[in-house]
């Protein structure tokens, strides 16, 4: 027993020196290729095993012959082992190398493949994850060009809103300055008119600005969808008689809902307006209200012929006017797009999809318990 504890206690001692010294080697060549570390590792191994044999050597006295034979294993075993170690290593540098070059495509734009052949488990889970990232940052790339876009028809179409009026306000102020206009109560009318325009649309621009901002601050209070849609029909009714439209609210369920109202008036009101202008004369827009499978629908339903199929996506975008006149009273593009970020601040959806003779909206609002 005495002797075998010897004999684990020389071998330690002999390893453990030879650990340390790879120990040290690691560390200064902790910058260096994995090719060069794992043979290292294999070198250290051996060593090991060749240090601790060397030091049972000496303490059990062994004879030459028998110490040759055992270093001659050992020998054979360290060339064996530095060989796989090599192949090893330049094989998983190979294998990062490719990882690498197709992990490029994210600096090009381009999209992120897995490059094709046997990998070891860390680079496959490291692959399915940068082709997770790759296509989360390709929706991104794709959310930021339409918005871009968006902007830019945003800022060329308030830009072109804005210079009719504001020429129009010029021409007219500059008549009555100089006395030429032949009926100054019209212009100053028209003035009036014109202003309580541009207002509206800076109030739009400041409205959509804090819902960007996620600056839209909401104070919820229990209605009645019933006393909700009358409101807005009540509202509504001038500019529907201006346009020679049929205001109509049939299935309007009483159904209690939990949203800010004046923002969700506004909401109702975005709609009717977008639906009474372009509906043309003797048409008829419908509002509904009523309980539904995914929660509370509110829907307007109006008689414009329908939307292009393309075009549906881009409904609620900002800037969106479809193929219609971008002049005025046609708006800036804004009112659909308060509308779904009202509608998704309050926790809900809103759509749009084609019927015949027109198109539906729908705002779709959590299910309150009663």
């Amino acid at each position: 027993m005495r002797d075998t504890l010897l004999i684990a206690l020389f071998a330690f001692l002999g390893a453990a020196a030879a650990g340390v010294l790879g120990a040290g080697v690691v560390l200064l060549i902790r910058r260096r290729s994995v090719v060069t570390h794992l043979a290292v590792v294999a070198a250290v191994a051996v060593t090991a095993m060749f240090a601790g044999t060397l030091a049972v050597a000496q303490a059990m006295f062994l004879s030459a012959h028998d110490l040759k034979v055992v270093t001659t294993v050992v020998a054979m075993a360290a060339g064996v082992s530095l060989i796989t170690a090599l192949v090893l290593g330049r094989w998983v540098v190979g294998r990062s190398q490719a990882f690498a070059l197709a992990a490029r495509s994210f600096g090009d734009g381009g999209d992120f493949t897995s490059p094709d052949g046997p990998v070891t488990a860390e680079l496959a889970a490291l692959g399915r994850e940068l082709e997770a990232t790759s296509a989360r940052l390709a929706e991104s790339r794709d959310r930021e060009r339409a918005l871009e876009t968006s902007r830019r028809e945003l800022v060329a179409w308030i830009s072109h809103d804005l210079r009719t009026p504001l020429a129009g306000l010029r021409a007219m102020s500059e008549a009555l300055e100089d006395g030429v206009a032949t009926d100054p109560a019209r212009y100053l009318r028209q003035i009036r008119t014109e202003v309580e325009r541009l207002n509206g649309m800076v109030g739009d621009l400041f409205e959509l600005s804090r819902i960007h901002a996620g600056a839209l601050a909401l104070s919820p209070s229990r209605i009645s969808l019933y006393d909700l849609v009358g409101d807005a029909l009540a509202g509504a009714d001038p500019l529907a008689r201006e346009y020679g439209v049929r205001l109509v609210g049939h299935r309007v369920e009483p159904v209690p809902v939990e949203v800010d109202g004046k923002e969700m008036s506004r909401v109702l009101g975005n709609l009717l307006v977008n639906a009474i202008r372009r509906t043309p004369a003797d048409g008829t827009v419908a509002v509904a209200a009523e309980r539904g499978p995914g929660g509370v629908v509110l829907s307007v339903t109006d008689s414009c012929g329908g939307i292009p199929e393309e075009d549906l996506p881009r409904v609620f975008d900002t800037g969106w006017r479809g193929t219609h006149a971008r002049t005025p009273p046609a708006g800036a593009g804004l009112g659909l797009a308060i509308v779904r970020g009202i509608v998704e601040a309050h926790q809900g959806r809103a759509s749009v999809r084609n019927v015949t003779g027109g198109c539906r909206f729908e705002v779709t609002l959590p299910t309150v318990e009663v």
